[in-house]
């Protein structure tokens, strides 16, 4: 279904394609990489099930059901072939992404929050409500994990920055960087509040933190803060930012919170560009394809929408951050 949204006069027209299917909130969205086969997106949703479409044009492929409980959040294998899941059923799934099968099930004792794969696929990481993170060895699915222990509240996200170093964050304002091969923790990030929201870009280079009510950009070479923002309008509401997502070129960067909307801001400025409206709740994942041409956003209401990305609502990116200023 498309939907061509009519914003404040003066603002653009923005696209959107609704995906139905969900019944219950969309906790997390996440394309995978550009494969032989495409790009796909794969969404978790409370309704217990992980759903898989094309990340082309939204259409649904497939249904991962089998967990008893929500499903908070579903991502790929870097080839696409893998899927895992994770809910409140105190388990994570290992899942066959080609053919829908459950492979391996991986228990908890609490909710399972955040999930990430290993570069290599070996290895699955999960965190959640037990603010410990775990590191399965796919080899071995029924031996006791690595435990990494240093948060003091819910892991909301995880993400595998490369072949032995994972980003771990939550409810207690940090990120924390750990090497696999140690458990060590190598570095600690603070925030004025939750970490709600990682997106690491394609190339690994820069990080994208919604946490409290900022959005806040990372060289992960030095993990110095390029620039941050706070959003006006969602602090404005009562609400902080949910979820953040960055433009592969830098042109623009996608954020939402609880009032509903899906705001696109100049990266170089942080001033807002445009405001969609289409979604009847909170707005829990935004996310951009591959080529930057569209972004998906997931909420409340139980759809996920698939909007254009108008490359001329954004001025052509300055040729370097001004670092110093961020920082102040």
């Amino acid at each position: 279904v498309l939907h061509t949204m009519q914003l404040e006069a003066g603002r653009r027209e923005c696209k959107s394609c609704i995906c139905p299917g969900h019944s219950r909130p969309v906790a997390g969205l996440e394309f995978s990489g550009l494969t032989d086969d495409g790009v796909f997106l794969i969404s978790a949703c409370h309704d217990k099930t992980a759903m898989l479409r094309s990340g082309e044009t939204g259409d649904w492929i497939g249904t991962f059901e089998g967990h008893k409980g929500a499903v908070w959040w579903a991502t790929l294998n870097a080839p696409a072939t893998k899927a895992v899941t994770c809910s409140a059923d105190f388990t994570a799934k290992i899942w066959d992404a080609i053919t829908g099968n459950e492979l391996h099930e991986l228990k908890h004792k609490h909710i399972v929050r955040t999930a990430d794969w290993s570069s290599d696929s070996s290895h699955v990481i999960t965190g959640g409500k037990e603010a410990k993170v775990r590191l399965f060895d796919l080899a071995q699915p029924d031996a006791e994990p690595r435990i990494f222990m240093g948060h003091s509240a819910l892991i909301k996200v995880i993400k595998s920055v490369d072949a032995h170093l994972v980003l771990t964050g939550g409810e207690d304002k940090s990120l924390c960087l750990w090497d696999t091969r140690t458990l060590d923790e190598a570095h600690r990030l603070q925030f004025d509040g939750s970490v709600n929201s990682v997106d690491l870009s394609r190339d690994g280079r820069t990080m994208t933190v919604a946490a409290g009510n900022e959005v806040s950009f990372w060289e992960t070479a030095s993990w110095k803060c390029i620039k941050r923002f706070t959003l006006g309008v969602v602090e404005a509401n009562g609400y902080g930012v949910n979820t953040a997502t960055l433009h592969p070129d830098k042109k623009a960067f996608v954020a939402a919170g609880g009032n509903f909307w899906v705001y696109v801001h100049d990266y170089e400025t942080g001033a807002e560009l445009q405001c969609n409206k289409g979604h009847h709740g909170p707005v829990y994942a935004v996310r951009f394809t591959p080529d930057g041409k569209c972004y998906a956003s997931g909420g409340d209401d139980g759809t996920i929408r698939i909007w254009s990305f108008d490359a001329d609502a954004a001025p052509p990116p300055a040729p370097q951050a001004d670092s110093e200023a961020a920082r102040e």
